[in-house]
């Protein structure tokens, strides 16, 4: 049996990059997956790659994660088409780089609003479902929150680890798990346009890991996939790296 046969995910920044490949495997195992993303001719087209594989997908219409109303109105349109929900996969961001001392404030707000408000948002929607399936919601972190600068979502990142394991004490005794997947360096296309890009003086940090390579999309999602699994039943509160051991060598020691 599939891992996650006919449980409903909703998953959110599923246009692209680790949503999309997230969208694609909990799919694969046997999951009903309701995606969103601002960039909604893509997540349509991810609902299409599901399709094309034998999976079930919804994509209900344009996802702002940082908007209460669009948020319910997923999180409602998802019920009405499944009956349910198992599975929040609070996975969409963004973010905005400059040094605390040139950075516009509203800069440093819109990435505490992409980062972290959207993960309290989407938990609340979902929270009363989730009691009722005795659900989990997983959440993305990143590598430098262990250390490292970036400071702006080195901040956001951090609060939502630690956000993340004040849901799972909240969701306890109604049996909900808060899992977060931390990852480093993913080769996606947002990274190939920053951190990873050949102008970048990160770029041969990123390579210089434990295990010589960045990640790939895939990596994490097959980590989101055993947290959301009956296999991680008893895991709840933590986050879970996914980095190639990135943790150990910022801000860069060539390995």
């Amino acid at each position: 049996m599939k891992r996650l046969e006919g449980k409903v995910a909703l998953i959110s920044g599923t246009a692209r990059g680790q949503g999309r490949a997230a969208a694609l495997r909990f799919a694969a195992e046997g999951a009903l997956v309701v995606g969103g993303d601002l960039l909604h001719e893509e997540a349509v087209e991810t609902q299409r790659l599901i399709a094309r594989e034998g999976g079930t997908a919804l994509t209900t219409g344009p996802l702002d994660v940082t908007d209460e109303d669009s948020v319910r109105i997923w999180v409602e349109e998802a019920v009405e088409a499944f009956g349910g929900i198992d599975i929040v996969y609070a996975d969409a961001g963004a973010v905005r780089f400059e040094p605390v001392d040139s950075q516009p404030y509203d800069d440093f707000a819109s990435t505490l609003r992409a980062e972290l408000k959207s993960v309290w948002l989407t938990a609340h929607a979902a929270w009363s479902h989730l009691i009722r399936s005795r659900g989990c919601i997983l959440t993305s972190g990143w590598t430098p929150v262990l250390g490292g600068s970036l400071t702006n979502r080195r901040t956001a990142k951090g609060s939502v680890i630690a956000l993340t394991r004040h849901i799972a004490v909240e969701g306890a005794p109604y049996g909900i798990r808060a899992n977060c997947v931390t990852s480093g360096v993913i080769d996606t296309a947002g990274s190939r346009a920053g951190l990873l890009a050949e102008d970048h003086p990160m770029r041969d940090m990123a390579r210089h890991t434990p295990l010589s390579r960045v990640g790939t999309p895939e990596d994490v999602a097959e980590a989101a996939v055993f947290l959301a699994s009956d296999e991680a039943s008893h895991i709840t509160g933590t986050h879970l790296v996914v980095d190639s051991d990135w943790s150990t060598v910022l801000p860069g020691a060539v390995h």
